[in-house]
């Protein structure tokens, strides 16, 4: 399918470093393989058609020029000026709009502007633009804190999508008091001069509090935390179906294995609600081993087409933020029936793969079962035991946990020689009191028990897409594109400021080697974090593009049904395998490429609107914390240097601040009058380069990425979701 290859072809089109290739060497910058060249070929003829590229001369593939006039997003600066992005994409790239002339649109709104020439610079014209239409607004609602100045009311706005105020009128008419979170909806946008005004929709309650900091979250991105009276009448009759496992588990045509009396075990996070995986295994002959992951029967609750299924589609994903769950599905079925809960009864799914003594899988059986989980452990339990702490635990379940150990050893060590990529990217877990405040943070386990429930679901999720690829069905996979070699090479330019150097086309064992020469070390996240930014994010799509950094040819999500709508596709596909109904012969009756391409690209972006959910209330809580701290002195890691100044990734909070461009000069320049010698002034500092222009801050900072440095907490903006730091002066105390 041509599909495939459009998005990565535009991806590589639309980077500021493309100079123009033919199209025989974009395909080689992409990795095409030779056997894969005649649907390469297709995409850029179908791309051509739709006038998302051009061939110039020479064959040389581009993006069509800049027209008269633009239309696209556009995204607004906190100094005035903002740029579109073009729906589009043009060879000038993003088209930038002077302050003044964005009319009043703000950051995300879909906008029309005509198009006017700058001049030009290093050979390259140079466009402006001028907005003239508004089409579209990305936002009308916003949630804010109510403020005062003299007598007028304003709504300062969370996050940075509107960030300047909104004037607003009579906030008594929702009872909204000073400090108080609201959502105000807007009747007029910000114009040059005047403010935006709006009126106040809803009070959500006192500012800052964990309530209504949660209840601001929810609203702003838009999430469902209720269930439609239809689906809460489906799931109330789909629990009250569940009969006795007894009657379930019995020959006939809902034959389902009994397997209660085995050592099943479970291993969560100890603040998990729901628990959709479980696990067992046996050591057999030779050295060979019988893995049995066991997956919550969620698709025999909840039936395509009904009510329940719409809602959970429509929602593709639970959302966790920090001390609240909201479920993709009724917490009847997502923390009761579906939930393997120790000593309970439960439908599951069973994926048996056997591996021998290199981890080499020799075979899979599906089935589906019903357990009855032996023990509900967390990761802290599972690490006591690998570390000798077995006191209280029954010698059935510590020898079950020796036996994970090893297989999952095995199983890593043959993933690490096909290339699997161990990032080291590692989140500040949130210590809470008993208000809910958080009043620390530190950086969450990274022992080896996450690692082996991490290596056995990979084994499941590989299974159960070998077998839907044996019958050529369309499903949704989750896909991982290698990066193309351009990416490559900028990785490379970032890691080299870091002190280290990589070849240009760098492979995965090469990318292997260069994490492991930073593990440990201050510069370990910026090298991760360039490695990752090389690379397109992880997404649900049918197309068999495979998973880059699992180094896994056939893959998809199979383990989180209780969580994942795509993971429930999976499921109903695996059930009509089970069942005979979905056969090679049979595969016209299932769902179309087209149709599973739609579903994929929905669920990844509900999967990113909750990442950025539980993100943003995280940011909230750290802030707050933070703001608690004014004048603390911290360590940190140099991780950006742009010409307004320079992010530090604080070590302990795994939160990043800035320090200004205007910060760092005006101490350097302190700095070098204490000492008596010529004074660092904007003259001496940016001075002028060999081409007589001004030398930018970028070029003459004096830290470097991955440079480890103590920085001291200025200022906290916690609508503004920013931290201002600055660095600490040599002659200081402390």
């Amino acid at each position: 399918m041509p599909k495939r290859f459009t998005q990565r072809i535009m991806r590589v089109l639309t980077r500021e470093d493309y100079k123009g290739l033919r199209a025989r060497d974009l395909a080689r910058a992409l990795r095409v393989p030779d056997e894969e060249r005649g649907i390469f070929s297709e995409a850029v003829e179908q791309l051509k058609r739709d006038g998302k590229l051009v061939v110039g001369g020479r064959g040389v593939v581009g993006l069509p020029e800049i027209a008269d006039q633009v239309v696209g997003r556009f995204q607004a600066s906190s100094k005035g000026f903002g740029f579109i992005r073009p729906d589009t994409a043009i060879a000038q790239g993003d088209l930038y709009i002077p302050a003044g002339e964005s009319l009043d649109a703000i950051s995300g709104d879909k906008v029309v502007a005509n198009v006017t020439r700058r001049g030009t610079r290093d050979g390259q014209r140079r466009y402006a633009g001028r907005i003239v239409e508004v089409l579209n607004r990305r936002e009308t609602q916003f949630v804010g804190t109510l403020r005062r100045e003299g007598k007028q009311w304003f709504v300062q706005p969370d996050g940075k999508v509107m960030t300047e105020v909104i004037a607003v009128d009579d906030p008594g008419a929702k009872n909204a008091k000073l400090g108080d979170k609201v959502v105000v909806e807007v009747l007029s946008f910000p114009t040059q001069g005047y403010y935006a005004n709006g009126v106040i929709i809803e009070r959500l309650g006192k500012s800052g509090t964990s309530a209504t900091e949660l209840k601001g979250v929810i609203k702003r991105y838009k999430l469902d935390d209720k269930f439609s009276r239809s689906s809460l009448r489906e799931t109330r009759q789909a629990v009250d179906g569940f009969i006795a496992v007894d009657e379930i588990a019995r020959k006939g045509p809902a034959q389902r294995e009994d397997i209660r009396d085995q050592a099943i075990i479970t291993i969560d996070p100890k603040d998990a609600r729901d628990f959709d995986d479980a696990i067992s295994i046996k050591r057999l002959p030779h050295g060979h081993w019988k893995l049995g992951v066991h997956i919550a029967d969620v698709s025999h609750f909840v039936k395509p087409g009904g009510h329940l299924d719409k809602q959970a589609q429509l929602r593709g994903t639970s959302v966790y933020l920090p001390q609240h769950v909201i479920p993709m599905l009724p917490e009847l079925l997502s923390n009761g029936v579906c939930s393997l809960q120790q000593g309970q009864d439960r439908l599951v799914k069973s994926a048996y793969i056997k591996i021998d003594e290199n981890g080499k899988v020799l075979g899979t059986r599906f089935a589906n079962s019903v357990i009855r989980s032996t023990l509900r452990l967390t990761y802290e339990d599972v690490d006591h035991i690998l570390d000798g702490k077995k006191g209280g635990f029954d010698k059935r379940i510590i020898s079950l946990i020796g036996k994970m150990e090893e297989l999952a050893q095995i199983l890593q060590k043959r993933r690490r020689k096909m290339g699997m990529l161990e990032m080291e990217l590692p989140k500040a877990e949130l210590i809470y009191d008993e208000h809910g405040q958080v009043i620390d943070a530190q950086p969450e386990s990274t022992s080896f028990s996450h690692t082996m429930i991490e290596m056995f679901m990979v084994e499941a999720n590989e299974a159960v897409a070998r077998l839907l690829d044996s019958i050529k069905v369309p499903f949704l996979r989750r896909v991982h594109p290698e990066p193309d070699s351009l990416a490559a090479g900028e990785m490379s330019q970032v890691i080299k400021l870091c002190g280290y150097i990589i070849p240009k086309d760098v492979d995965r064992i090469g990318i292997q080697k260069l994490l492991a020469s930073v593990h440990g070390k201050p510069e370990s996240f910026i090298v991760n974090l360039a490695i990752l930014k090389s690379m397109q994010k992880a997404e649900y799509s049918p197309a068999t593009i495979g998973h880059y950094a699992l180094a896994s040819l056939h893959y998809c999500h199979f383990t989180s049904p209780i969580r994942r709508y795509p993971d429930l596709t999976v499921h109903r596909l695996l059930q009509a395998w089970l069942d005979g109904s979905l056969t090679e012969k049979t595969v016209s009756d299932f769902a179309e490429f087209d149709k599973m391409e739609e579903l994929g690209a929905h669920c990844s972006e509900r999967e990113r609107n909750a990442g950025s959910a539980e993100d943003d209330l995280r940011t909230v809580k750290l802030l707050q914390m933070l703001s608690r701290h004014i004048g603390d002195d911290v360590m940190g890691v140099v991780t950006t240097i742009t010409n307004f100044g320079v992010f530090v990734q604080l070590e302990k909070y795994l939160f990043e601040g800035l320090m200004t461009a205007e910060d760092i000069l005006r101490q350097l320049s302190a700095e070098r009058h204490g000492k008596k010698k010529k004074s660092f002034t904007r003259n001496s500092r940016h001075g002028r380069n060999q081409k007589g222009g001004r030398r930018r801050f970028i070029d003459n900072c004096p830290y470097k990425p991955g440079q480890e440095i103590r920085v001291r907490i200025a200022g906290v903006n916690v609508p503004g979701r920013t931290l201002d730091l600055v660095g600490i002066p040599k002659t200081s105390g402390k």
